[in-house]
């Protein structure tokens, strides 16, 4: 479970991970395996483009559980492997920018994923459905490197 850190524009969660620093970088910056893993309980994922260099462009669509699909864009702001990644979320009703580190700790990896909006007003509205996505996100992702140990 992670721990909630999160300021009045930004949901944080951490947590840590049985995997290497290296090992759960690649699940955020492989295709493959980033989209068995990416989005809420339920989801599925079909990327369409996925060009992991700074401005690269991360085009995909989300099918969720209600068979309602979801187009998402994202643009890489900062790639620095194996320890951070950032990208800007372009959806307009939901802009945000996300902010992942990964430090290396005993017996596997720290992650701090920060998900920030631009003002309190975007964020307040749908913080609870973030707070949750982003622990079943993370709850996928641990499992995917349970399984590809």
């Amino acid at each position: 479970m992670s721990t909630p850190l999160s300021g009045a524009c930004e949901v944080r969660s951490v947590r840590l991970l049985s995997a290497s620093r290296d090992r759960v970088f690649a699940a955020w910056t492989d295709p493959e395996q980033l989209a068995r893993w990416w989005g809420p309980k339920g989801f599925t994922n079909t990327f369409h483009r996925f060009e992991l260099e700074p401005e690269g462009i991360w085009d995909f669509t989300m099918h969720g559980p209600n068979n309602m699909d979801f187009h998402n864009t994202c643009v890489f702001k900062r790639i620095e492997p194996p320890g951070y990644l950032e990208f800007d979320h372009l959806k307009e009703m939901h802009f945000y920018k996300a902010i992942v580190t990964l430090t290396e700790v005993e017996g596997g990896a720290r992650i701090e994923w920060t998900t920030r909006f631009d003002t309190v007003e975007e964020l307040a509205p749908i913080r609870a459905f973030i707070e949750r996505a982003n622990e079943e996100n993370l709850d996928k992702l641990e499992a995917l490197l349970r399984h590809m140990k």
